[in-house]
């Protein structure tokens, strides 16, 4: 039976018209349309299409899946006219005149020939996925089709209908929309229990399906682990019935197998991940059961890291996802949540340049001439915050100079088809002569399943060694071909060639040649620190759960894993909050190679600090390499300016109250306050140099300081003036008229008070008054015992009224003390009446 014709074939001529008129075009299209696979073979036959066709696939198994697809349909094999180009796989010739590319392919195609040579056509395929390859692919085209190369065709072509946004920025090109081939779908909302495992609801809901439904089916989960614990669970189905995997892990064997149809009619079941979402169509498959999660990369800028998360799927990836049912014919989609849950879905997933790590992106723009890559034409510019992280981490990895400029390193980093971690780390370790070891460990850090799940990166290249299989034995090669773009060991020097041993670096950023350096982890360990310094990390428990890094973030491993009992690790990959982020993957490494690595980093610092447990202060020498102690002690030749500084910033931090306060000093400061002479505590604090400094010089602790020095430091900060002002309208004694002097209490509640005898008072009439506006004195009056027995502001008031039963009572009391009945009329005295009589009688 002859399929129907592709629903994309009613608007190729209008794609053609509008491409021999403009140099760009949006084609907008549902999937299944054939986008993908019939615009590239119709560009072909055009006039101006004289050189090949580059089409952009967001996956490399959509990629190969895309060009075996049009090569079945020529009648050819692959590579002929129609071939393929992905990171660790390619068919193509000196023929091929299309050729399907991973969007970072493309990306590194045109940074080495910004002019396309050859190349008649750019399609972006599935552009609405919004990788940053494709975003940053699409904006170096149009920057290269508006200087130099206005005859370069660029398709945009979409899923969804957002051909508006992209045309705007491709110079209001035309939007071509196709209708689509409808099929009726049926959704059926089957829900699971919160509590249980999305394994067990998946398995369940095959089945039900299986029973239910004809045909295959396309089962979404989100990520290799999830798949495989169900394919366990699905072991006992019947025999005429086939389940595959479907991940990007897989050897491209596996994967073919669950694109195409069985050869023996057999009835498939396909555990897939995201990657089925858009641009491959599975023979076969009339059932989708989604779980409604999707495993994603986000990068973490507060923990420098991306980390996988697995979050529900948008509404945009459901409706994808749920299509791959009806795509060539009626279907079915069973979705394992409510219905009503699906409008709480995020209506799309965020544009990966909104939240991705942004160096690859700088370096790129840099080495391209663009100082700031915002001023290249984007559906969504790069975030300024994104732009500055990544500007410091390209500092860090010496790939760009002081003023954003590409180094010599920097050129070489961006020349490697790897992050600027891994392609850093292999430069620098080919120069120690390590290049074998670092291209494997840039290629099993980069590579998802190779070499197994282990925690220690050493255990999984060993076990990758002994694996024989397509996915292994394609990655060992792609290893050896990265091992040869390694610069010679420096010097001459074989393994075990050592690091920079100064931060001196030449002009374009190179470093002098490494020394030697042992290699007690056979070299894994020093090639993992390279690519990631700030995640070399040190054990802060007996039990190695907690880590510390150089970075400053704080790590978790299981503290059942080998690697707990080291003291170190060179950590490369890490996934969970910032503040405890589980290791995932790292390398045993040992501090005389952290040392002997990072000596260039490492810091010795003397550091003076304030304990106010003790009142001194703490000086202690340590070295340090970012945020990890090295080593540290007691320092006894500390810097006496820092003393000093640390003394005086530990009475702006914790107050004037750690100073060791007399009675006078505080009373002068009350005497101040009073008369209004600012020396409150943000006075003081606020001139601390001026007179507190000159106390400090020489010693080690703030009760060092003498009592009465204070005072005296505080007269001379007032100076003349100010204490006369405070002496005259607060003057610090009262003198009684029995010739005593008593200090006048200013921050009594109530007002200056003076505490006295009652009878220093007698002969006094009238209230006593201070300062300038005479205001009385609060007098709180004693007994000879010194008990108080009364307060008054009204001398003359207390000596008419309630002295009478005052001194009745005191001379009970103290019959040896005069009381006399008219105290204002008698002899101010402190001494008893026999003692006044003797005084009289020797005068």
């Amino acid at each position: 039976m002859t399929p129907p014709p592709l629903p994309i074939l009613a608007v190729l001529p209008d794609l053609l018209a509008a491409l021999r008129a403009r140099s760009s075009a949006v084609l907008v299209a549902p999937p299944g349309a054939g986008k993908t696979t019939a615009v590239a073979p119709a560009l072909l036959e055009q006039a101006w299409c004289t050189g090949e066709i580059l089409l952009l696939s967001p996956r490399r198994l959509a990629a190969r899946a895309a060009a075996e697809r049009m090569a079945a349909t020529a009648g050819e094999p692959v590579g002929r006219t129609y071939g393929y180009a992905t990171r660790m796989d390619s068919k193509r010739s000196a023929a091929t005149r299309v050729t399907v590319v991973t969007e970072g392919i493309f990306v590194a195609r045109i940074q080495s020939d910004p002019e396309l040579a050859g190349v008649s056509a750019v399609l972006f395929d599935e552009v609405h996925e919004r990788s940053l390859d494709g975003d940053f692919g699409l904006a170096l085209a149009l920057d290269v089709q508006a200087g130099f190369r206005p005859d370069l065709r660029l398709v945009a072509m979409s899923a969804t209908l957002d051909g508006a946004r992209f045309a705007a920025v491709m110079d209001d090109a035309p939007v071509i929309e196709s209708e689509g081939r409808s099929y009726p779908l049926t959704l059926r909302h089957i829900g699971r229990a919160a509590e249980a495992r999305i394994e067990d609801g998946m398995a369940a809901a095959i089945r039900r399906a299986l029973g239910e439904e004809q045909g295959g089916v396309l089962a979404f989960l989100p990520g290799v682990a999830e798949i495989e614990r169900i394919a366990d669970r699905l072991a006992n189905l019947p025999d005429d019935i086939v389940v595959h995997e479907l991940h990007g892990s897989l050897d491209p064997a596996a994967q073919r197998a669950a694109i195409l149809p069985e050869p023996d009619g057999r009835r498939k079941v396909v555990l897939a991940t995201s990657i089925a979402e858009t641009s491959l169509t599975l023979d076969g498959i009339r059932i989708v059961i989604d779980s409604g999660l999707a495993r994603r990369p986000r990068y973490d800028r507060a923990a420098g890291m991306t980390r996988l998360v697995t979050e529900r799927a948008s509404q945009a990836a459901v409706t994808q996802r749920a299509g791959r049912a009806a795509r060539l014919g009626p279907g079915t989609a069973y979705r394992l949540w409510e219905e009503a849950a699906t409008a709480g879905l995020p209506r799309y997933d965020p544009p990966e340049i909104l939240e991705a790590d942004l160096s690859a992106l700088l370096l790129a723009c840099a080495l391209w001439g663009v100082a700031d890559p915002r001023d290249l034409r984007w559906i969504d510019a790069p975030p300024a915050a994104a732009i500055d992280e990544a500007l410091r981490r390209l500092a860090t990895l010496e790939a760009i100079d002081a003023d954003g400029r590409p180094t010599a390193h920097g050129r070489a980093i961006a020349k490697l088809p790897m992050p600027p971690r891994l392609a850093h780390m292999l430069l620098r370790a080919g120069e120690r002569g390590l290049a074998e070891i670092a291209a494997q460990v840039a290629v099993l850090l980069g590579e998802r399943g190779i070499g197994g799940q282990d925690v220690d990166v050493e255990t999984r290249l060993r076990r990758w060694k002994t694996e024989r299989g397509v996915k292994a034995q394609a990655a060992r090669g792609m290893a050896d071909r990265w091992a040869k773009l390694a610069p010679p060991p420096a010097s001459g020097r074989g393994p075990g060639g050592g690091r920079p041993v100064s931060t001196s670096r030449t002009a374009d950023g190179a470093s002098p040649p490494p020394n030697p350096l042992p290699l007690a982890g056979g070299g894994v360990d020093v090639c993992v620190a390279l690519g990631f310094p700030d995640r070399v990390a040190r054990r802060r428990d007996a039990s190695g759960e907690t880590w510390a890094s150089v970075g400053g973030r704080g790590f978790r491993l299981d503290p059942t894993s080998p690697l707990a009992r080291a003291e170190w690790l060179a950590v490369a990959d890490t996934q969970g909050a910032a503040a405890g982020a589980r290791i995932l993957s790292a390398a045993v490494i040992d501090q005389p190679t952290v040392e002997a690595l990072f000596a260039d980093r490492i810091e010795s610092r003397r550091t003076v600090s304030f304990d106010p447990a003790t009142g001194g202060i703490q000086a202690l020498r340590d070295r340090r390499l970012g945020a990890i102690r090295l080593s540290s002690g007691p320092d006894s030749g500390a810097d006496p300016d820092a003393i000093l500084a640390a003394l005086l910033e530990a009475v702006r931090e914790h107050g004037l109250s750690l100073l060791p306060w007399s009675d006078g000093g505080q009373a002068l400061r009350d005497r101040a306050a009073y008369a209004g002479v600012p020396l409150d505590d943000a006075a003081l604090l606020d001139r601390l140099d001026e007179w507190l400094a000159p106390l400090l010089v020489g010693k080690r602790r703030l009760d060092a300081i003498a009592p009465g020095a204070l005072v005296e430091a505080l007269r001379n900060l007032l100076g003349w003036d100010a204490m006369q002002t405070i002496n005259r309208l607060a003057p610090p004694d009262f003198t009684s008229p029995a010739g005593s002097t008593h200090a006048i209490d200013y921050a009594a509640e109530g007002g200056p008070r003076v505490e006295l005898r009652v009878q220093a008072l007698f002969g006094l009439g009238v209230h006593p008054t201070i300062g300038e506006a005479r205001v009385p004195l609060v007098l709180s009056l004693t007994s000879p015992a010194g008990r108080p027995i009364q307060t008054t502001r009204d001398l003359p008031g207390f000596w008419a009224g309630s002295w009478v039963a005052v001194a009745k009572e005191m001379r009970g009391r103290y019959p040896k003390h005069p009381w006399p009945d008219d105290p204002a009329a008698a002899s101010a005295t402190l001494r008893t009446k026999k003692a006044d009589a003797r005084g009289a009688t020797s005068r």
